[in-house]
């Protein structure tokens, strides 16, 4: 396993390295929809739930008067994703970025079967933003891939390793 490592130099004079991924967040508009996609639909476990408020809200994000419902679901190798519904400040606003937008993030899963991901996707009333796709270049060749956009429009891309 490789080691990424913060070098010294003028301005750095300690070192650090990264540990392991512990979860990604995503902002949602309401949580009970979101966890409706992410747990009923695509089968996260639901690890737990809480309620930040206060100055430990404001100093964790930034957010003067943050007020934040959260979720956190479990995939199946551990990785948590975090959905976060903010309940304050009451100026927040939907962002509606695409995959070409600077700044746009997505989650990339891997699956054992992408048709079946996608006919669940599509009973349950969400659909991808496209056709799956195979690759046939780079680090990535033999896996087919597509993307969905979940009930707030955060992309997630999933990935079908070859079938040997």
């Amino acid at each position: 396993m490789a080691k990424l490592i913060a070098g010294t130099n003028s301005t750095m004079n300690k070192q650090f390295r990264i540990i392991a991924a512990d979860h990604t967040g995503i902002t949602v508009s309401n949580l009970e929809r979101s966890l409706a996609f992410w747990r009923d639909v695509l089968g996260f476990e639901l690890s737990h739930t809480a309620h930040q408020t206060g100055e430990l809200a404001k100093e964790i994000t930034g957010v003067t008067g943050a007020e934040i419902k959260l979720a956190v679901l479990k995939t199946p190798d551990g990785h948590k994703i975090e959905l976060l519904e903010y309940l304050a400040p009451p100026d927040r606003e939907p962002a509606d970025v695409r995959p070409c937008d600077v700044g746009h993030v997505h989650v990339a899963l891997l699956v054992d079967d992408l048709d079946a991901v996608l006919e669940r996707i599509t009973t349950s009333g969400w659909k991808a933003a496209g056709q799956p796709q195979l690759l046939k270049n780079g680090p990535n060749a033999g896996k087919r891939v597509v993307y969905v956009r979940d009930p707030d429009g955060t992309t997630i891309e999933f990935m079908q390793p070859p079938i040997s």
